[in-house]
Order: C-alpha cells, then sequence, then structure tokens
C-alpha cells in the first residue's frame, strides 16, 4: 500500500510574490518565515543572483492543514485555459439563493483584491452554484 504523501501546488507566473499574497488574502493563508540568518525575504531575496531575485515566493496554512502553494516566475505568459484550478470553499453547506449570496461576497471581497469575476455557474440538479473567478495574473479558480 503507497503511503500518503504531502503536495505543493506550483503556480507559473510573472510576478511571484504579487501572485502569493494575493493567494495569502484569498485562503487566509501566510508568507513563512524567511530562512535562518535573514531578517525579511527581502534581505534574502538580496543575496541571490540577480536573475534569481524575485523569481519565487511561497505560502503556507498557518494551521499545517493545507498544501504549501509555490510561486515561481517562467518567462512566458498565460495563453490557454488552466488544465488544472482550485476550488475555493466558500459556500459549502449551502444551497441556492443563500449559497449564490455568499459566492458573490467572497468575488466582490477578491475582486477588490485584484481578482476577476467570469461567470456564475447556476446548480443544475447535479452540481451546486459556483463562480468562476480569476487571480490577478489570470488564473482560473471556482468559488465552490
Amino acid at each position: 500500500m503507497a503511503s500518503v504523501r504531502q503536495v505543493q501546488v506550483t503556480f507559473d507566473c510573472a510576478e511571484p510574490e504579487r501572485v502569493a499574497r494575493f493567494w495569502c488574502e484569498a485562503l487566509g493563508y501566510v508568507v513563512p518565515p524567511p530562512p535562518e540568518g535573514f531578517a525579511s525575504w527581502d534581505e534574502f531575496d538580496r543575496t541571490l543572483p540577480s536573475e534569481r531575485q524575485g523569481s519565487a515566493f511561497a505560502c503556507v496554512d498557518p494551521t499545517g492543514v493545507g498544501p504549501r502553494l509555490f510561486f515561481q516566475r517562467v518567462p512566458e505568459g498565460k495563453v490557454v485555459k488552466n488544465r488544472l484550478h482550485l476550488d475555493v470553499r466558500a459556500g459549502t453547506g449551502l444551497v441556492g439563493e443563500e449559497r449564490v449570496a455568499v459566492l458573490e461576497a467572497e468575488a466582490a471581497r477578491l475582486v477588490a483584491r485584484g481578482a476577476t469575476r467570469m461567470r456564475l455557474l447556476r446548480a443544475d440538479g447535479f452540481n451546486e452554484s459556483c463562480l468562476v473567478m480569476q487571480d490577478v495574473e489570470g488564473n482560473e479558480f471556482c468559488l465552490d
């Protein structure tokens, strides 16, 4: 029997710190402490070769339950729909208009932080309503 493994979710992006800080706000995640011997991530970053500065950033679930999110700079921009996306569980246990109201309120909060609201997918008898969104660099996610 295979043992359970922890996972890290990695985002390719242009501005790792900007995208990481958006996801901290969206999920209640935090930036982990800098490596030992450094007062801040900025201080650590300045020790890297210039081409590596600002090339990566991370955030973690402060409870230790959720996966670490890692953001790495890549040269190419996003050109197609994600093959994988996060579902942010904002309306768990709610149905109908009560669920939609909670999803819309969370969407408004995230839009104020740079997200884009794409479309509401109404309940269809099989799936409950969800809201399709994009983060600050256009990565799709759903408020579910």
